[in-house]
């Protein structure tokens, strides 16, 4: 269902973490990004593209997912999603000055997604610093995607598809399932996974080569950064991966290359087997703990 405002990207992901200074050095000296702004033993904003903040890292006494932030076309979508959520009674709120000055924003809004629990902020307008990301150790192009943990997938992707305006480009039956933000072309900038509980799954950053996985990979075996899964390929996005833990045993993906969707006219949405191959058609299996730690953070913050 195509709603009245049009989305640009998905912006930053907000994680919380119990160890700042730890989870800010494995962010800058394993994964490749750069700080922009630190707010000293309270919060850290990295980023990886021309924009401000990519990811932004919280300091909590529990590990987990804290916020998504998506970007919208333009400061008129952000006036027609404020009024379409308002409609449906999600109840939107403005952003604080702080977070927005935090997060280098001009203005925004947050709401809950009703079958996470997690909140989703959208807004328009980001600083783009003056300086050039350094790009010192992966030709990062993006924070790709999220994915989330969800007891109730049927109930998450309706609410996705028909309040959200977000289009499935794949699925496993009651198992997973994909989504672009209409019309970026990307094949997924969400996704949800049945679980028991709710949780946060893993965070993904798209790079620009294969080159890219290779050297992470030795990197992080060289630091002792745990890897979980992969090198692999994904059948539903068609992506080659590799997934690594954080300090908190968050997971984190580096990928390369994605399917893209033309705004009119894509392929329908396609039922995928339930099956490894399905994961990974190189036949590679997850570690334990893949994409198992981190809980949704309920608090408003």
């Amino acid at each position: 269902m195509k709603t009245p405002f049009l989305y640009k990207r998905l912006g930053y992901v907000a994680i919380n973490v119990t160890d700042l200074q730890a989870t800010t050095n494995f962010y800058v000296n394993s994964v490749g990004l750069d700080i922009s702004k630190n707010i000293e033993g309270q919060c850290v904003s990295l980023r990886c593209t021309e924009t401000a903040t990519d990811i932004a890292i919280y300091q909590n006494e529990e590990a987990g997912l804290r916020k998504v932030g998506f970007q919208l076309n333009s400061t008129g979508d952000l006036a027609l999603a404020y009024e379409h959520f308002a409609s449906k009674s999600y109840s939107p709120e403005s952003l604080s000055e702080d977070e927005c000055d935090f997060l280098q924003i001009k203005e925004g809004f947050w709401l809950r997604e009703p079958h996470t629990g997690l909140r989703f902020e959208f807004y328009s307008e980001m600083v783009e610093p003056p300086e050039v990301f350094s790009k010192r150790l992966a030709d990062i192009q993006r924070v790709g995607h999220v994915v989330l943990r969800t007891p109730e997938l049927a109930q998450g992707r309706a609410a996705l598809e028909q309040d959200f305006g977000m289009v499935c480009s794949d699925f496993v039956e009651d198992k997973a399932a994909w989504f672009r933000c209409y019309p970026n072309p990307l094949h997924h900038s969400i996704a949800l996974v049945k679980s028991e509980t709710a949780g946060f799954h893993h965070v993904n950053f798209m790079v620009s080569s294969i080159d890219d996985i290779g050297g992470g990979r030795n990197r992080f075996l060289g630091s002792d950064v745990p890897i979980v899964y992969g090198p692999g390929r994904h059948m539903p996005s068609g992506s080659i991966f590799l997934y690594f833990h954080d300090p908190d045993k968050l997971t984190n993906e580096y990928s390369f290359g994605m399917e893209e969707f033309e705004a009119e006219g894509a392929r329908e949405p396609r039922m995928l087997e339930n099956s490894p191959k399905t994961m990974d058609l190189w036949g590679g299996l997850p570690s334990p703990g893949f994409c198992a730690y981190g809980h949704i953070d309920p608090a408003d913050h």
